[in-house]
């Protein structure tokens, strides 16, 4: 098929590898425009952009789609669909309108569970079960179109974002091959009014451990922020990103440390298992006890 590609960050690229792998002739790679980055700040492009430019495939980057002449840019490329993921952009009905097969979605939640920014986040701090992958027919709602085709996977109880993000990019960049070929057999199915919740983006003010809150409360939000933008607590005045967790057993005052780096809670304890000291890299939490003098409580 002729594709229209738009896509941002790393979760997007394995979508347009597969795409390009299974022969689909992708005319055209839309993306977030560069941005500053790093140490000097300078204009860096998005994964996706960096990846098409590899492949040899055309990139462009507007800021919206409120310019006519980039409407039209887009519609003469001619394409028979476009492959949406992660891209950033509200798409206006014009847009949406002019492959001939429409724009598809692939969007990482079980819909109509987690519409919106931060679906793999929210999942994992609501405590849920299981999660997928929806391949959804776009219309102008916020991920309210019809869905094609959906797979499921468990959350694991050690499970990070990180890790389920990358499970996911997999996972939809096999599930969008197969429904492409699929396509004229399947039968969109309008998602349900019951059960919808949205994903709220991630506010960098939710990241601080309360440690009176509940185990399972701090177990999943030290999941669910893990690696970014990371859970955090105050060790000895140092800020310490706590990326990995695990509940345990044990019991006792509020950030009161119990054993190793087991820390009582509200309710039960939690252990931390992997974390970031400032200016450090992430590392077990066995190894960043070798030099590092927990206090008796945090």
């Amino acid at each position: 098929m002729r594709v229209v590609f738009m896509g941002t960050p790393d979760f997007s690229v394995p979508v347009l590898d597969a795409l390009v792998e299974a022969g689909h002739d992708v005319v055209c790679a839309y993306s977030q425009p560069p941005r500053p980055a790093g140490r000097g700040k300078k204009d860096r492009p998005s994964p996706v952009h960096a990846r098409a430019e590899a492949l040899g495939i055309p990139v462009r980057h507007p800021v919206n789609f409120k310019d006519a002449a980039d409407v039209a840019a887009f519609a003469e490329l001619n394409a028979d669909v476009a492959v949406v993921v992660a891209y950033g952009l509200i798409l206006p009905q014009s847009l949406l309108d002019a492959p001939k097969q429409g724009c598809l979605n692939i969007h990482a939640s079980l819909l109509p569970r987690w519409r919106g920014a931060a679906p793999i986040h929210r999942a994992i701090m609501a405590g849920d079960a299981e999660t997928g992958v929806c391949i959804m027919q776009m219309e102008a709602g916020l991920d309210t179109g019809p869905v094609l085709m959906k797979q499921t996977t468990a959350i694991g109880a050690e499970e990070t974002t990180g890790q389920l993000h990358d499970w996911l990019s997999d996972m939809g960049a096999k599930l969008i091959v197969k429904a492409l070929t699929d396509l004229p057999e399947l039968t969109p199915q309008v998602q349900p009014t019951d059960g919808v919740t949205y994903a709220a983006k991630i506010d960098k003010e939710e990241a601080a451990i309360d440690w009176s809150e509940p185990a399972e409360v701090i177990d999943r939000k030290i999941r669910g922020l893990s690696p970014f933008p990371g859970a955090w607590c105050e060790i000895n005045g140092e800020r310490v990103k706590l990326l990995g967790a695990k509940l345990a057993e044990g019991n006792g005052a509020a950030g009161q440390i119990l054993n190793g780096f087991t820390v009582a809670c509200g309710t039960g304890a939690v252990e931390i298992t992997r974390l970031q000291r400032s200016g450090k890299k992430p590392v077990a939490t066995i190894d960043a006890l070798r030099g590092m003098e927990l206090p008796e409580r945090i």
